[in-house]
């Protein structure tokens, strides 16, 4: 609120000058949360009032984060609707990039490991048609070692690794 405006006095005055004063620290964190995700600053300052300090995890943590912004209609509000909505679209600039934060429960975790590795060695006994035992040949590592070479080779990061009867099936 503009206190020329309103004329107010004494606490009031003294409120509005902490709100105020308060409002300009989270804009101030706001801009430094937009240059952060455009790489062009590092530091945000949070402590600079206990609004900012609270809205911490909120503003620039592992949040999703809705901005409300409150504009008068009357004329004589234009100038303070118009810094609202500015504000506003400063806030729609922060970009944050929320996740779930998942507690694992240790037993849990062993239960699907232990799902999945028999998944897996249902895999291996179809790919390898059963559970017949049978020693490479020479030609079965030198094909390997082609293989893996190529692997090695390859660029892309999300690349498979493929050696044996698996072939057959991915072609």
């Amino acid at each position: 609120e503009r206190i020329g405006k309103t004329g107010v006095e004494g606490k009031l005055k003294q409120e509005a000058t902490s709100i105020n004063l308060s409002l300009h620290y989270l804009e101030q964190v706001i801009v430094a949360l937009h240059e952060r995700s455009q790489g062009r600053r590092q530091h945000v300052p949070y402590r600079n009032s206990i609004l900012t300090s609270v809205l911490r995890d909120s503003l620039g943590g592992n949040c999703r984060t809705l901005m409300v912004g409150a504009v008068a209609a009357e004329d004589s509000n234009i100038d303070e609707s118009i810094s609202t909505c500015r504000f506003a679209q400063r806030v729609a600039c922060i970009r944050n990039n929320a996740t779930v934060n998942e507690e694992l429960d240790p037993a849990l975790m062993i239960r699907r490991l232990k799902k999945d590795v028999a998944q897996l060695k249902d895999e291996l006994k179809l790919i390898g048609e059963g559970d017949e035992e049978s020693d490479l040949t020479e030609e079965d590592m030198a094909e390997c070692r082609k293989l893996v070479t190529a692997y090695l080779a390859e660029e892309d990061p999300q690349a498979t690794f493929v050696c044996g009867p698996v072939k057959r099936f991915r072609e």
